[in-house]
């Protein structure tokens, strides 16, 4: 269905979403979203009653959109069954979700833009995009370290640059070499930590 055919008050969410994405909330006016759509300003309050309704909308469609948490299951990276061949999987998928796609990739913007001013954005920049990824792969290298410090510490320096470059992403023109840096870092890392891996058998049996 193209964009045109789609209901009004979907049209609405979209249009207002590139526009909070690219303008912030703040930035945004229901004449700017008017003016988009090319309808009045008394068309979108027949839909809207305000432009936080419009806002408390596209959040509430965002969790029904299927977040990184809900699309990958309860089973993908499960502690107990996961391997570094997932960790990456997982890694360049998400990525791709909040880069590629459209909506996630407007919605992490906004995020983005508006987690100093609104508390609900703010937990939710914080759960998707910040602390609540660095702690699930913290608990993920935990389990495959056996250590808590290493388990942070590996998150740290694993997320750490991912995190960075979804703004660099968002800045390029070219979006390609930033894909590739991507793959360069998840590929470098996991080897890393894979050679370290198969030498720790033989620093113990140095010790024997």
């Amino acid at each position: 269905m193209k964009r045109n055919e789609k209901p009004m008050k979907e049209r609405i969410l979209e249009e207002a979403l590139q526009l909070f994405s690219q303008n912030g909330y703040t930035g945004t006016s229901m004449n700017d979203i008017a003016a988009k759509l090319g309808v009045t300003k008394a068309a979108l309050y027949k839909h809207y009653k305000s432009k936080q309704e419009i806002l408390d909308s596209i959040v509430e469609k965002a969790s029904e959109y299927g977040l990184p948490e809900e699309q990958q299951g309860e089973d993908f990276l499960s502690e107990r069954q996961v391997s570094y061949d997932d960790i990456k999987t997982y890694t360049k998928e998400q990525f791709s979700y909040w880069t590629s796609e459209e909506f996630p990739s407007c919605f992490r913007r906004v995020l983005t833009l508006e987690q100093y001013r609104d508390p609900a954005l703010a937990r939710l920049y914080q759960k998707y995009l910040a602390a609540g990824p660095l702690d699930y792969m913290a608990a993920i290298f935990r389990e495959l370290t056996e250590d808590d410090k290493a388990g942070m510490q590996l998150a740290l320096e694993f997320y750490g640059p991912i995190y960075l470059l979804y703004s660099i992403y968002d800045g390029a023109e070219d979006k390609a070499p930033v894909s590739a840096l991507l793959k360069a870092h998840i590929d470098r890392f996991i080897a890393q930590i894979e050679a370290s891996d198969r030498k720790k058998p033989e620093i113990k049996e140095t010790h024997r």
